[in-house]
């Protein structure tokens, strides 16, 4: 069974940090690109950020370049979203999810992996 598990989301005040993980099981995390979607309106869930299997290759949307920072340790079958500067319109339900094949444009309807998510609430 293929658990993608999420944590590290909470309440923070604008301007906070929080720092979300996924843990992988299940599969052989190593081997997959994988990233952190939340929605996105009108538009279902989208990427914010993806990383190569290595960890070599990194992409992030626009609205987030500067303020997060995405990273894996396959070790550790783990991948992190740092979150810095948290804006209130970053408030959303956070997923991690794994594919054979993922960029930041990639359609979320169909990725083969992805957990239960974990949720961020930024307050003013």
């Amino acid at each position: 069974q293929v658990l993608l598990v999420e944590s590290g989301g909470g309440l923070v005040q604008a301007g906070g940090s929080l720092r979300l993980s996924c843990v992988a099981s299940g599969i052989t995390f190593s081997k997959f690109p994988a990233g952190w979607l939340r929605p996105a309106p009108g538009k279902g869930r989208e990427l914010v950020a993806v990383i190569s299997s290595s960890g070599s290759d990194i992409e992030y949307r626009d609205f987030v370049k500067g303020r997060f920072t995405i990273s894996r340790d396959n070790a550790k079958s783990t991948m992190y979203l740092q979150m810095n500067n948290l804006k209130t319109e970053d408030t959303a339900g956070y997923y991690c999810a794994a594919d054979h094949y993922m960029v930041v444009v990639t359609s979320t309807l169909n990725l083969e992996y992805w957990g239960q998510g974990t949720q961020v609430t930024g307050s003013s």
